[in-house]
């Protein structure tokens, strides 16, 4: 995480010293330039922002307002290349160099969708985390065209809250208990061509982030793309193994076997992204149980309710009240 952040979170009113603390990260960590922390400490440091800072639109301004100064290295990538499709590409390539974080483009019906799965991690990603995120894309596709690119629709994993500011900051349809955070541009935004474009800086920037991403990407289990795969298809389907091996471009036969040698199984992954999945949506959105086993590919409720009660011990209902008190009880 960028030292940079700090700055800007300052200057828009946060106490950074107090989020620090209430997410337990010491501040000499940040004494160069880039602090190197986990996925869970970033988690709990976005959590920390959101307890800590009572305006509600504090993740979109971080997103929107970075100087190009403050812009990290996967940010400044996207934002010289070419057009907003290439721009979308190395954004979701070169993300997983800065952090676990897989973003995917899925471009079908006329939209560009683009998601985010986070790995080794059960719970669900920030709301202000998800929201600088969004804002940040939005705002590289309007730099880097110069035009005011408004995106089709803003999908988000959690209950309605702040429907005026989110219409006002993206300028489209906010959808509220949606199976996952998903930004979506219209396929045609896709050809616009930037005027940030520089060919002479991606040379010299691509094969240093190549070579990283090489390295990065012989230390991953193919257990983590498995999670990856299934998790974007977390909407309405019962993931085959076949639908997953067609997506990474194996044979079912072969991503079994692999598998196996790794010491667990396609349906264990299976079960553990379900659960994943349940907890947040139960969690942090109205989705009731018969809509959360439906997304998770379940073909009746008492299926989802049997399988959920062996996770977790307890009813989806039951869980959600417990856990809805616990959160209350903490604010």
């Amino acid at each position: 995480m960028p030292s940079a952040l700090l700055d800007r979170l300052t200057e828009l009113g946060v106490d950074v010293r107090r989020v620090l603390d209430r997410a337990g990260i010491l501040p000499s960590r940040f004494q160069t330039s880039r602090a190197r922390i986990s996925p869970a400490e970033l988690f709990a440091f976005w959590r920390a922002v959101e307890e800590v800072m009572p305006a509600r639109d504090i993740g979109l301004r971080v997103g929107s307002e970075a100087l190009p100064h403050q812009l990290d290295i996967v940010t400044m990538t996207a934002l010289h290349s070419p057009s907003l499709g290439e721009a979308l590409k190395k954004f979701a390539r070169y993300k997983r160099l800065v952090c676990s974080e897989r973003v995917s483009v899925e471009v079908a019906g006329g939209e560009a969708r683009i998601s985010f799965h986070w790995m080794h991690l059960e719970e669900s990603m920030p709301m202000l985390l998800v929201d600088a995120t969004f804002s940040t894309l939005v705002v590289v596709g309007r730099r880097g065209s110069g035009a005011p690119i408004i995106p089709v629709r803003v999908e988000l994993a959690r209950r309605r809250a702040e429907e005026a500011l989110f219409h006002r900051h993206f300028g489209c349809e906010i959808h509220f208990d949606a199976s996952l955070d998903r930004l979506v541009f219209d396929e045609k935004d896709l050809a616009r061509p930037f005027l940030t474009h520089n060919a002479d800086l991606l040379e010299l920037m691509l094969p240093t982030l190549e070579s990283q991403l090489r390295e990065r990407l012989t230390s991953r289990s193919l257990a983590d793309d498995v999670r990856t795969a299934l998790g974007r298809r977390m909407h309405g389907e019962r993931p085959s193994v076949e639908k997953i091996a067609e997506d990474m471009h194996i044979s079912p036969r072969t991503l079994q076997r692999r598998l196996e040698e790794l010491g667990t199984t396609y349906q264990k992954l299976l079960d553990d992204v379900r659960r994943d999945t349940s907890l947040r949506l139960l969690a942090h959105t109205n989705l009731e149980p018969n809509e959360v086993a439906y997304l998770l590919g379940f073909e009746e409720v008492n299926s989802f309710t049997r399988a959920f009660h062996g996770w977790e011990g307890t009813t989806p209902l039951r869980w959600r009240k417990a856990t809805s008190g616990r959160m209350q009880s903490r604010a």
